[in-house]
């Protein structure tokens, strides 16, 4: 059977998505060098969600600030490497941790290759909230921050809130948690509202709020809530009610009266089922 054009176009595409996937293999593994080697020295890495083109010279130190702490940390693909001809296709979501329900970018990659070497990258993405339509990009993108920073620094965020329990600080601040988390309040006034959008009091006090039901799931009667409320950090009674019951839709005394009337109720039923 003599050789077709269509079997060429069928060979290069072979050899992009090999070439595409050995390179996404090394990232996934956070081998900068293997990742470096497959560029050309003249390389357009095109960052359209901060919409900057980053050259061969820089593009070490803006990989290395993107790159997965684990393997594929965060990340979870929407489907497999797709190639045609020259340009290969890579699809996935980055889920930021730390928001009002699931927070996502919904990211994708169009790498052309020439002479087995990338020539060019084109980066997209657009920032989902759950039952909302996704948007281009948030604001203030000239902060300089790609979605994968972006996944790293919520994750840092909430593990700092996790492990080390700031917000029982009633004085707690936004400057104190940028500096303990290592990034500048810009940074992390962005993530917040631009990214997770929330304020950052909304965020403290969601934090707050879970430690005080924690403390509730646990406590034995008399409860004395507001004791509670000021151990789990709120300073004001007011923000405490007010944020109780836009996270469970009740008051205090109407939580504990279900609480326990949902414990008597399960314990008659254990008994009967003794009996």
């Amino acid at each position: 059977m003599p050789h077709t054009a269509a079997d060429d176009d069928c060979q290069h595409t072979h050899a992009t998505r090999e070439l595409v996937t050995r390179h996404h293999l090394c990232w996934r593994h956070r081998d900068l060098d293997g990742v470096m080697s497959y560029y050309h020295p003249h390389i357009q890495y095109h960052d359209f969600f901060q919409n900057r083109v980053v050259g061969y010279a820089e593009l070490r130190e803006y990989l290395q600030a993107s790159m997965p702490r684990g393997p594929d940390e965060a990340i979870e693909h929407m489907d497999r490497i797709r190639a045609d001809g020259d340009t290969a296709f890579i699809q996935y979501r980055i889920t930021l941790r730390g928001g009002q329900g699931l927070v996502s970018f919904r990211t994708s990659e169009a790498i052309t290759v020439r002479d087995g070497l990338i020539w060019r990258v084109n980066e997209y993405a657009s920032l989902v909230h759950e039952h909302s339509p996704p948007t281009t990009r948030p604001s203030v993108s000239r902060l300089g921050l790609s979605p994968q920073q972006l996944g790293h620094m919520a994750n840092d965020l909430q593990h700092y809130f996790q492990q080390q329990q700031p917000y029982l600080d009633p004085e707690l601040d936004l400057q104190r948690v940028a500096k303990e988390c290592g990034y500048s309040r810009n940074q992390i006034s962005y993530l917040l509202n631009q990214v997770l959008g929330q304020t950052f009091y909304r965020y403290v006090n969601q934090a707050r709020l879970v430690h005080l039901l924690a403390a509730l799931d646990k406590a034995r009667p008399p409860i004395r809530v507001d004791d509670l409320a000021y151990a789990a950090g709120f300073n004001s009674l007011s923000a405490f009610y007010s944020a109780f019951r836009q996270h469970t839709g009740l008051t205090p005394k109407a939580y504990i009266k279900g609480r326990f009337e949902g414990e008597s109720a399960r314990s008659t039923g254990n008994k009967k089922d003794v009996g």
